[in-house]
């Protein structure tokens, strides 16, 4: 079988998370509402950073967060949170650990309302990244977080 790749993952060699990202996910309909909360996540933690290492951190990530779990996310408690923050396999910052509790509990009003956060992407397509970024804001808001 062969596979073609985007000069993207192409450039990036053989054998590479991107290429296992490329085959398995990207591009693949997610339906599950824990699954969704954890792309949520993990586009989160890579603010600032590569791609590449969420990838490669992304079974620390999953592990970590309880397989993002939106329930138990939820109800992290402020030690669970700092125990997170020593955890050297997932990005440490407290904001982004933060902001994963709170976008828990916003989805669970969120599946409240609407039945599963599935349905409420769902009812808000199509709209360009600069529309989902400002509803994203709009409903999520942000964390306030004491430092």
């Amino acid at each position: 079988m062969s596979t073609t790749y985007c000069d993207f993952v192409r450039g990036k060699g053989k054998d590479t998370v991107h290429r296992d990202y490329h085959d398995n996910e990207y591009g693949f309909p997610i339906d599950d509402d824990n699954l969704l909360f954890a792309r949520l996540i993990l586009e989160i933690n890579q603010a600032g950073l590569s791609w590449e290492t969420i990838l490669k951190k992304k079974d620390n990530f999953f592990k970590a967060f309880d397989d993002f779990n939106i329930d138990k996310v939820a109800r992290y408690s402020a030690t669970k949170k700092e125990k997170l923050m020593q955890d050297a396999g997932i990005i440490r910052n407290r904001l982004k650990i933060e902001a994963a509790v709170h976008n828990a509990k916003a989805i669970k009003r969120i599946q409240k309302e609407t039945g599963s956060f599935k349905n409420w992407l769902d009812r808000h397509h199509p709209k360009t990244k600069e529309e989902w970024v400002k509803l994203l804001k709009l409903r999520f808001g942000l964390p306030v977080v004491k430092l």
